[in-house]
């Protein structure tokens, strides 16, 4: 518990250090665009429907790589990279969890977009990356086999 506490207290001590340099404005510190009906959301086409991402395009600028074959469902590696100028917007989704968004990032203007982190994942599964780039919605996907599941699997 003790440490705990020592971690939070230094998170915070680097937050309002950064705040205070103005490497960070307060709103960038909180979800501001937090989408709880995305994360809610039970199916691929409701995820994009609560996103507001029907019907995005597949694109080459966008792409997904993570492993061919993930042993641990609980921890899977994956990035999103995106190519395509003045991407504002990234989300991963994966297909056959119960709840597809498993995250998503605003993306600051002139910020290089690459976004890499580990997703939990029921079994196997197509995992889109989903962009907003210039006021458009583009997507790619990777399938990912799992062979322990992370989802109660």
């Amino acid at each position: 518990m003790n440490q705990n506490r020592r971690e939070l207290l230094r998170i915070a001590t680097v937050m309002g250090l950064a705040i205070t340099a103005g490497i960070l404005k307060p709103g960038m510190a909180l979800a501001a665009d937090w989408n709880a009906s995305g994360f809610d959301a039970k199916s691929l086409d409701d995820a994009l429907k609560a996103i507001g991402a029907s019907g995005a395009a597949v694109s080459a600028d966008i792409s997904v790589t993570g492993p061919d074959i993930a042993e641990n469902g609980a921890v899977v590696p994956v990035t999103v990279t995106s190519n395509a100028p003045k991407t504002e917007y990234m989300a991963i989704l994966v297909e056959k969890n119960p709840n597809p968004l498993s995250a998503a990032f605003t993306i600051p203007e002139g910020t290089e977009a690459v976004i890499g982190t580990r997703v939990k994942m029921g079994g196997t599964s197509n995992v889109h990356a989903l962009v907003k780039a210039d006021g458009k919605w583009l997507i790619a996907s990777k399938e990912i086999k799992v062979t322990l599941g992370g989802c109660g699997g």
